[in-house]
C-alpha cells in the first residue's frame, strides 16, 4: 500500500521546533510521506533567530521541480518564502502543476517567528497577496497576520474575524481560517470561512511552549487533504491532533525559551 504524499515550501529552523522540520514531522505523525522544498535556512533556537540566508530562486525552482517531476504529490503546505523572487518563483511553477491535475495548497503566511523576529520582507506581502493567495485552496493566518495582508487593525471579535476572512477570500483564497490564539480570553475560537464554514473552539492552554504551532497546524491540513479529506474534515482533524500536541509540549522539555509542541505524543507515549 502506497501513503499519500504531501510536500512543504517553507524555511529550516536549526532548532527544529518549526518550519520545515515541524512540517515534516507533522506529515509523519499522521501517515503522510512528506517531501520538502527549501526556501530558507535559519539559525534559530527556542529563544532567537539570529541569522536568515535565503536559497536562490534558481534553487527553489530546481527542488520544486524534482519532487514534481518523480513523486505523487498530492497536497502542499507553503509556509516561509522570504522574497519576492522566491514567491514568483514558487507560485509560477505551482500554477504549472495546478493547471495538469488537482492539487490542494495550504498557504500559512509566515511571517513573524515566536521569538518576535521577522521572517517576511516588506516588500513582499504584496506580492504574497497577488501570487500566493490566488492559489490557496485554505489561507491560515493568525490575528496579527491577517491584519498585516489586509492593512487593518488585528480583529478583536469573531464578527471582526468573519469580516476580514470574507476579505482575505475576495483576494482569492477559496478557505480562509481565521486563528484566534492571539486574542483575549480563556476560549481560543478559530473561524474557517469559505464554502464549508466551521467553527473551532479550545481552552487556552497554560504553557510557553507553543513554537511552530502555525507551521504544525497548516501542514496537518496539509496532510489530511493530501488524505483525501474535506477541506472541513482536515481542520477539524488538524485541530483536534494540535491539541494534544500542545498539551503534551511540557513533557518535551526543549530549550530555554518558548519550546516546541510534541508532535508524537500519539506515539512515543504509548
Amino acid at each position: 500500500m502506497s501513503h499519500p504524499i504531501a510536500l512543504t515550501i517553507a524555511g529550516s529552523d536549526s532548532g527544529g521546533g518549526a518550519g520545515i522540520q515541524a512540517d515534516l514531522k507533522s506529515f509523519s505523525a499522521l501517515g503522510v510521506y512528506g517531501a520538502s522544498v527549501i526556501t530558507a535556512v535559519t539559525a534559530q533556537n527556542t529563544r532567537a533567530v539570529t541569522a536568515v540566508e535565503l536559497v536562490s530562486p534558481a534553487m527553489v525552482a530546481a527542488q520544486i521541480d524534482a519532487v514534481f517531476d518523480d513523486l505523487d504529490i498530492r497536497a502542499v503546505k507553503i509556509g516561509m518564502v522570504g522574497g519576492v523572487d522566491v514567491i514568483t518563483t514558487v507560485s509560477r511553477h505551482l500554477r504549472r502543476v495546478v493547471a495538469l491535475r488537482p492539487l490542494a495548497v495550504v498557504l500559512d503566511p509566515v511571517m513573524v517567528a515566536k521569538s518576535g523576529d521577522a521572517l517576511l520582507a516588506d516588500d513582499a506581502m504584496e506580492a504574497m497577496r497577488s501570487e500566493l493567495l490566488p492559489l490557496a485552496t485554505i489561507l491560515t493566518p493568525n490575528l496579527p497576520e491577517a491584519a498585516r495582508l489586509l492593512g487593518c487593525d488585528p480583529a478583536q471579535t469573531p464578527e471582526d474575524m468573519a469580516e476580514q476572512g470574507q476579505a482575505l477570500r475576495a483576494l482569492g483564497a477559496t478557505h480562509v481560517l481565521m486563528k484566534g490564539g492571539h486574542a483575549a480570553g480563556d476560549i481560543c475560537t478559530d473561524l474557517l470561512i469559505g464554502p464549508e464554514p466551521l467553527t473551532l473552539t479550545a481552552p487556552r492552554q497554560q504553557t510557553r511552549n507553543t513554537h511552530g504551532t502555525g507551521c504544525s497546524l497548516s501542514s496537518a491540513i496539509a496532510a489530511g487533504l493530501a488524505q483525501g479529506m474535506h477541506v472541513t474534515q482536515a481542520v477539524n482533524c488538524a485541530h483536534h491532533w494540535l491539541q494534544g500536541a500542545i498539551a503534551a509540549a511540557d513533557d518535551l522539555s526543549v530549550g530555554l525559551g518558548h519550546g516546541p509542541v510534541h508532535h508524537f505524543h500519539n506515539i512515543w507515549d504509548r
